[in-house]
């Protein structure tokens, strides 16, 4: 499978993506626990179908340290015991935030309330960014049909 156009070779879409970067730098050094942000980019990335993202940040989640069965339940951790309360709010504020489009009301007050109550609001501010953040770098890598199974930890940085 070949992606439909190299993102790493058109200027403008590096133009972009170094934007993109740039405010992904922004969220790794905020407080939010990083454990936390790749989970939640697992879970984005799986619900909107992005091999290349769930490759990268499994990969990068597991090089961190994060155990195989914490990443084996990312898609089924409503019913997985391996995740902090925390943890779980953050996982379902990703999945509302990522499926708005199924929910006329958009995310419900108790998810927002739910993560509210384990992260400050710098925290929540993250949270909000990396999902807006890992929502548009799913869509450009599934538009261009964006190959997975080659990302190396540390490959692009």
């Amino acid at each position: 499978m070949e992606a439909r156009l190299n993102l790493f070779a058109a200027p403008l879409a590096g133009k972009v993506l170094k934007h993109l970067n740039s405010a992904g730098g922004v969220l790794l050094d905020s407080t939010l626990p990083h454990a936390t942000q790749e989970l939640v980019k697992i879970r984005a990335s799986q619900i909107n179908g992005c091999g290349f993202c769930t490759d990268m940040h499994t990969k990068d989640a597991a090089h961190a340290g994060e155990s195989a069965q914490r990443l084996h339940l990312v898609a089924t951790w409503r019913e997985a015991t391996v995740f902090t309360e925390a943890e779980r709010a953050a996982l379902e504020l990703a999945e509302q935030g990522t499926r708005i489009a199924d929910a006329a009301g958009g995310v419900p007050d108790e998810v927002w309330e739910n993560a509210a109550e384990h992260y400050d609001e710098e925290q929540l501010a993250a949270l909000v960014g990396l999902i807006a953040l890992i929502n548009a770098y799913n869509r450009v890598n599934v538009i261009v049909r964006q190959p997975a199974g080659d990302y190396r930890p540390g490959m692009f940085g």
